[in-house]
């Protein structure tokens, strides 16, 4: 679920999010009071939980600090007293966020696994683009060490002078979900960018 202040920046985002992955994935948007009124409501956002969830839990991204609590009050206005236990929400960032859920959802993982990958979601541009301008850490990634005694090990070159886009990216991703129990780590060799 998207719960935005923005029906726009809601749907936009949704939409990127299914060219990444396609197929029938329930993603809902709670997005705006209506198509051009800013803020959040938390009897859309609780309506948008119950639509997404099939059963299996709902992971729910907010763009803002006051979203977060629209979506906290949602989840008392929820019908099924079961589904609240099933509702994570996730402090994603909400684009790269809903990006990495869906790609990550559609290869079949779990709302806990969803969640996860989800707030992980801006390593790759903090590894690309390193610390603060003042040298400081860019605070909720987590370093990963050097890969050592890897079984397999292999290079490969993106001909694409603009790196590895999302597609490619999440195809990559879906490739990588099915070497079951497989620890993969990548990190572009040009820039000496950290594993990830």
């Amino acid at each position: 679920v998207v719960v935005s202040h923005s029906r726009v920046l809601g749907d936009a985002a949704v939409a990127l999010a299914r060219e990444m992955a396609p197929g029938d994935l329930a993603i809902e948007v709670a997005a705006g009071l209506d198509e051009t009124t800013f803020g959040t409501d938390a009897v859309a956002i609780a309506e948008a939980i119950g639509a997404a969830d099939s059963g299996a839990g709902v992971v729910v991204l907010m763009d803002l600090g006051s979203a977060v609590l629209s979506a906290e009050l949602a989840l008392d206005l929820l019908d099924d007293p079961d589904a609240r236990d099933r509702v994570l929400l996730c402090p994603a960032p909400l684009v790269e966020g809903l990006v990495v859920a869906a790609v990550t959802a559609a290869g079949g993982a779990g709302r806990a696994e969803v969640a996860a990958e989800a707030a992980a979601a801006l390593g790759g541009k903090q590894a690309q683009l390193g610390g603060l301008p003042d040298g400081g850490a860019v605070g909720g990634a987590a370093e990963r060490e050097e890969p050592s005694g890897a079984e397999l090990t292999a290079e490969f070159t993106v001909a694409n002078p603009h790196g590895l886009h999302a597609r490619p990216a999440a195809r990559l991703a879906a490739l990588v979900r099915d070497l079951d129990g497989a620890d993969v780590r990548i990190r572009n060799a040009t820039t000496g960018s950290a594993w990830i």
